[in-house]
């Protein structure tokens, strides 16, 4: 196993120890994650790589607490959430946790504004500050002109940004990626990508699944997993980045 790197000082955001996942296949049994130990940093930008299989979405979902470990603990700002109830752990899957998907996973009756709000909705959040926090989101996101336009009267690029959107509007501290540019061309990916990379600058710790070799390597710390474990764990200087002719959320998307 090649030597693990060691993440940039400071108070640990993320600490896996020994975690363990198992499925059972008729008589077999599975190790999808095999002692896993990881410890995150605030404000890191990690990829996650490997072949399929190699258990890079079962480490997404625990660290997104849509998933139990079999064994290990997971202590997330200084809080073992391996030891919360279900409810308790949705409680902080929703303060303090955003995830984004591949297939956008937007509900398809509700409009952009109805879907970013959705997460507060759900929260408790008063109506009035719900509103103020969708038209700001809207408007940052580059999406004021499609609030009211449901995802199947949107682009993929306005999707994924609608998704973004309501990944952060709960302000988490966390952002979970998994193969956010796998539905859209190059040159909409590359303007998602830029979008997460200006979220993690402003200070979100954000972790990305990826296949894509050229954009796990924008990321600082990469991560390489194969059968459940963590082969390799890298952190190198930051790539040079090719300076954007305007940030992601600002860009014009006129794609189907």
């Amino acid at each position: 196993m090649a030597p693990t790197a060691e993440p940039p000082g400071g108070t640990a955001q993320i600490q896996l120890t020994g975690i363990q996942r198992l499925f059972h296949l008729g008589d077999s049994t599975v190790h999808a994650l095999a002692d896993i130990g990881l410890r995150i940093t605030p404000g890191e930008y990690i990829s996650v790589m490997g072949p399929s299989g190699s258990g890079k979405s079962t480490l997404l979902n625990v660290l997104g607490l849509l998933d139990r470990p079999d064994a290990g603990h997971y202590v997330l700002e200084g809080r073992d959430v391996t030891t919360l109830s279900p409810d308790e752990q949705a409680r902080v899957r929703s303060q303090r946790i955003g995830f984004v998907f591949q297939s956008f996973h937007l509900v398809p009756r509700l409009t952009a504004a109805e879907n970013i709000a959705l997460p507060m909705v759900l929260a408790g959040i008063p109506a009035r500050e719900r509103e103020a926090r969708v038209q700001q989101a809207l408007a940052g996101f580059g999406l004021a002109d499609r609030a009211g336009h449901r995802p199947d009267q949107l682009s993929g690029g306005q999707r994924q940004r609608v998704a973004i959107a309501r990944a952060t509007i709960m302000r988490p501290a966390l952002l979970l990626a998994d193969e956010p540019t796998g539905n859209l061309d190059r040159a909409t990916g590359d303007e998602v990508i830029r979008l997460l990379e200006e979220l993690n600058a402003g200070g979100v710790t954000l972790l990305m699944v990826t296949h894509d070799a050229a954009l796990g390597a924008r990321a600082r710390r990469r991560i390489l997993m194969e059968d459940g474990a963590i082969r390799r764990d890298e952190t190198q200087p930051a790539p040079p980045q090719t300076p954007a002719q305007a940030p992601a959320h600002e860009a014009t998307d006129a794609r189907p």
